[in-house]
Order: C-alpha cells, then sequence, then structure tokens
C-alpha cells in the first residue's frame, strides 16, 4: 500500500484552447476539473493501476469538500485532515503545440495545530504502508524542516520514504535520509547550486544529493529521459512520445510508476519512465491507466548518454 502526503493539495482546472491571446475572450474546446497536487496525483496515478493507496491531505471549504469527493468517485481511500483555510484552486490553460500556461494559488496557511494534526494522520496510518510518499510544496505555517519531521516519523513506523519537493525542504529532509527523491532537471540544478548541462551533469548532481543523504535519486529530465542513480548502480531510461498533450502530473505518474514497481532498480525504472510518457500524451491532469501504457517504447540502460545535453 502506497501513502500519499499533500501538504499543499488543489482543485485543479485545466481548459484546453486553440491558442492563448493575451486580453482576448477564449472559447475552451475542452475542461477537466480533477484532484490535485502532487501527493493526490500520485495516488491518483497508483489507483489507475490497481494498486491500493491512501491519500492523506489538509483539505477546507468548498474546494477542500470537492477534492475529497473527486478522490472518492476515483475509489481512492481518503484521510482529510480538516483546517479552517480554503484549499487552493489552480488553473492550466492548454494549446494544442503541447504549451501549458499554470496559474498556481499560494493555498492555506496551515496553524500549528493543523501541522501537527496532519502529522498525526501520517502516523496512524503508516504502520500499513509499504512507501509513504510526500510530495509537493509547502503551504504557509509549514517550516521548511516539516518534511524531515515526517520522513523521520514514516520511517520510525517501518515504512520506505520517497520524497518529490525542491528548495530549502528538499535540502533539510536529506537529513532523514529519504529512500527515494524525485527531483526534475529544474530542482536538480537548484538543489546543488549550479547549472546542468548534460545528462553526464544530472549524474554527478544526483550523487551528490545521495552524499548529502538521499538513498536514490530518480531524475526526470524531460524530454531527455530519467536517471536512476542508486548504491546498486545509475541507469538511463527514455521513450519516444508522438505528441504531448499536457505534462501536469507527468512527474506524479513516473513516481507513482516507479514505486508501485517496487521502487528500485531497473524495472522500477522502466515503469516510471512508461508511466511519464503515457501522462503527457493524455488530457490536463488525467493518470494512465494500464492500458495507456505501452512498456514496448521503453528503454533502460546502464550505458548513460554521459555528453546527451539536456534541453530542459
Amino acid at each position: 500500500m502506497i501513502l500519499t502526503v499533500t501538504p499543499n493539495p488543489s482543485l485543479d482546472r485545466t481548459y484546453e484552447v486553440p491558442a492563448l491571446e493575451r486580453g482576448e475572450v477564449l472559447r475552451a474546446t475542452g475542461e477537466r476539473v480533477d484532484p490535485g497536487g502532487k501527493g493526490v496525483n500520485v495516488s491518483r496515478a497508483v489507483a489507475a493501476a490497481g494498486h491500493r493507496t491512501l491519500a492523506v491531505a489538509p483539505l477546507g471549504g468548498a474546494p477542500g469538500a470537492l477534492v475529497a469527493e473527486l478522490l472518492a468517485g476515483q475509489g481512492i481511500d481518503v484521510a482529510p485532515v480538516p483546517i479552517g483555510g480554503h484549499t487552493r484552486s489552480n488553473i492550466a490553460v492548454a494549446e494544442p503545440d503541447g504549451t501549458l500556461t499554470k496559474i498556481n494559488a499560494p493555498g492555506p496557511h496551515l496553524t500549528p495545530g493543523e501541522s501537527e494534526a496532519l502529522l498525526a494522520a501520517v502516523g496512524a496510518h503508516a504502520a500499513g504502508a509499504d512507501w509513504v510518499a510526500c510530495c509537493g510544496s509547502l503551504p504557509g505555517g509549514l517550516a521548511p524542516t516539516w518534511y524531515a519531521d515526517l520522513v523521520t516519523r514514516a520511517h520510525g513506523h517501518g515504512s520506505r520514504t520517497a520524497l518529490d519537493t525542491s528548495g530549502p525542504s528538499l535540502l533539510v529532509a536529506l537529513r532523514g535520509r529519504p529512500d527515494v527523491v524525485k527531483p526534475n532537471a529544474r530542482e536538480l540544478a537548484e538543489a546543488v547550486g549550479r547549472p546542468l548541462a548534460t545528462v553526464g551533469d544530472a549524474v554527478e548532481a544526483a550523487e551528490e544529493l545521495r552524499a548529502a543523504g538521499a538513498g536514490a535519486v530518480l531524475a526526470s529530465l524531460g524530454a531527455d529521459g530519467q536517471l536512476l542513480v542508486s548504491a546498486d548502480g545509475v541507469w538511463y531510461g527514455n521513450a519516444a512520445v508522438a505528441s504531448v498533450r499536457s505534462d501536469v502530473g507527468a512527474g506524479d505518474a513516473s513516481l507513482a510508476g516507479f514505486l508501485a514497481a517496487g521502487g528500485e532498480g531497473p524495472a522500477a525504472l522502466a515503469a516510471a519512465v512508461a508511466h511519464g510518457a503515457a501522462a503527457v500524451q493524455l488530457p490536463g491532469s488525467q493518470m494512465p491507466t494500464p492500458a495507456h501504457l505501452n512498456p514496448s517504447a521503453v528503454t533502460v540502460t546502464t550505458d548513460i548518454p554521459l555528453d546527451r545535453a539536456l534541453t530542459e
């Protein structure tokens, strides 16, 4: 069972338009409303793959109630933590060429009591979880050390931890020795404090995160594939994608595929790549089902293209 923690969930509205024209009245050709936030998306992808999951999230107001309702409608167990503020609402505008414009609201400010209630909710359910996936930005009221506390508590309950966040909260949480961290190329560069020009640069940066405390690094490099760097070796995975419809939640789908496939080794990396490639070809933040996956299009190798330039 995979338990997900989303400190700053959202209600996500995605509109598809022929073109984004600033200052004009636009007619959408498609619309989706999805429960959102990185951990929530991981739970949605895990459930879509037919595995057990529980989503822990602070939820408040009408948007929070709708998030819980939408998750339950997808067969996902939810452990909501009531808060006084309102769950944020985000908007994404998708164009036919794959260009995506996103407006993310800041989210509510959690009180010290709500922060502790969220940690307590994780503790109440972590003992039955194989993985605790800690994902997304921290809302106001949560210190950068919050994820570090969560990782330590999850380990205390015998669960492995996967961390998908960025900035100071990522660097501080490394002290708790999360089993897997999942940065994208930008977040990886930010973590090591320098730009990354090649896949080889990304490998070196991932090794630095391992030296700082991460058990393994699953790095999403966008169109340039994915890396898995662990104590057992380094693997590179990629898959051809005919067209990109929306990349919202693609990294979350990748993490879900990785954890559902065991969370270690080349087979799990192949599952991550397959899920990410399927997700970008779906509208909005729709998560792929097994029917959307194309494992035969995935290649995983230890022959790392170190000199390959990163395009994103």
